[in-house]
């Protein structure tokens, strides 16, 4: 029941309609028995300021941010958690009693903990080749480079996204980071672990991919960061090479439970997360039939 006393979240950015966010927040909220409200507003770049702006004299515990948006937020923002600065992205931002907006990035931890929990990857061990530069790349790749990655392969159909990024990681985090033109996929071989973190296969490019297949090798990882659907193109292609494979499920679930950590300065109740997640996957896989 949502009353005078509940404290608002909302998520921005677009495409929202494949996000499972709030179903996984709300069933957190009420499993830890807070008085909170987690729900979607599509937006872009173009009003972001003005919707940012309107959230700070409301009645919100703070937002979250999603594609287009984790860049361009942080100028709207008051302070910047040491980490989310050096990455230059933010997806959380917490709203203090004052009003004041502080940004963090949680899905570098949700990435690393997903990855190395249930991929079993050893990132100090790995090469890595990211296709994708914009906020989830960023949040990737800079989480990479401060644990320890051997080297970091970053493209992006736009050149200038991925070549600040290296730059950025290069000067912010340690000097492992390589741009790569998009569409060379020389470097691909000498790579481990192989990341779409672009957004390509999700939304209105389902059953596109930013690899072609030919260029797969069985002894390889990969990891889409979308978790809806399931198994993007990306992942189908590199399942059918033989390749172990991750999608960014696990990733949502522990970005999603370090948010409710910091808007509420409390544990958040992982498995009831994790249940409700699943439940949704498994509600989509039935109406399928």
């Amino acid at each position: 029941m949502v009353d005078i006393n509940t404290k608002m979240i909302t998520l921005i950015g677009t495409p929202l309609s494949q996000s499972f966010a709030a179903r996984m927040q709300n069933a957190g909220y009420a499993a830890a028995g807070l008085n909170m409200l987690y729900f979607y507003t599509e937006a872009d770049n173009e009003h972001l300021g003005d919707i940012v702006n309107g959230l700070r004299y409301m009645n919100f515990a703070g937002f979250a941010v999603t594609k287009p948006n984790k860049v361009k937020v942080l100028e709207y923002l008051d302070e910047l958690d040491p980490l989310c600065k050096k990455m230059g992205a933010s997806n959380t931002v917490v709203r203090t009693p004052e009003g004041k907006l502080i940004g963090y990035n949680t899905d570098g931890v949700g990435f690393y903990t997903s990855l190395t929990e249930e991929g079993g990857i050893k990132v100090d061990q790995s090469v890595f080749f990211c296709f994708g530069g914009g906020g989830a790349g960023r949040a990737i790749c800079s989480i990479l480079a401060y644990k320890g990655a051997r080297k970091i392969y970053i493209t992006d159909a736009y050149e200038p996204c991925a070549k600040s990024l290296a730059e950025d990681i290069n000067t912010n985090f340690a000097p492992v980071a390589e741009y790569v033109p998009y569409g060379d996929y020389s470097k691909l071989a000498a790579c481990n672990v192989v990341i779409n973190a672009s957004g390509v296969g999700m939304g209105k490019s389902i059953g596109q991919t930013p690899l072609p297949k030919e260029y797969i090798q069985s002894s390889q990882f990969y990891f889409d960061a979308c978790y809806n659907p399931d198994k993007t193109q990306f992942l189908l292609d590199a399942e059918e090479k033989g390749c172990k494979i991750l999608n960014g499920l696990g990733m949502s679930l522990y970005q999603g439970v370090a948010q409710i950590e910091l808007w509420c300065d409390k544990k958040a109740p992982v498995e009831a997360m994790r249940r409700e997640l699943l439940a949704i996957l498994e509600e989509q896989k039935q109406a399928l039939k």
